[in-house]
């Protein structure tokens, strides 16, 4: 039987730092630096950070919703209260917080490069 477990998701930025930087400040990731690159670990998973710089062949960040990869989603506690925490740092909502089934309550933000984040918790004072 197949077995897989989640190594890294892969990110392009034309600026790496700031990427890294928002990721951290914003979300509480870990920044990682090694010979020539920046990664961020982040949820017990490890985000890479490649840059991108003219020519190099990478299209432009696609308009959300869009077919393929639409978002990451990641758990929090108290969705109200990490909601209020990062709008006050001025991260844009895409969705505001809300309860989309019993136990389960929502966000979603934007984040560097126009990347969509949902923010979940799930919880029964949400029934």
């Amino acid at each position: 039987m197949l077995v897989v477990t989640w190594d890294h998701v892969h990110l392009r930025s034309p600026d790496p730092e700031a990427t890294a930087t928002w990721l951290r400040d914003i979300l509480g990731g870990e920044i990682i630096r090694g010979p020539g690159r920046i990664d961020v670990r982040l949820g017990g998973a490890k985000v890479f950070i490649a840059e991108v710089t003219q020519g190099d062949g990478v299209n432009a960040p696609p308009v959300t919703p869009y077919q393929g990869l639409d978002h990451f989603g990641l758990t929090v506690k108290d969705i109200d209260a990490v909601a209020a925490e990062i709008k006050a740092k001025g991260v844009e909502f895409t969705k505001e917080p809300t309860t989309i089934r019993p136990g389960v309550r929502i966000c979603f933000i934007r984040g560097p490069q126009g990347i969509s984040i949902e923010l979940l918790e799930r919880d029964k004072k949400y029934v």
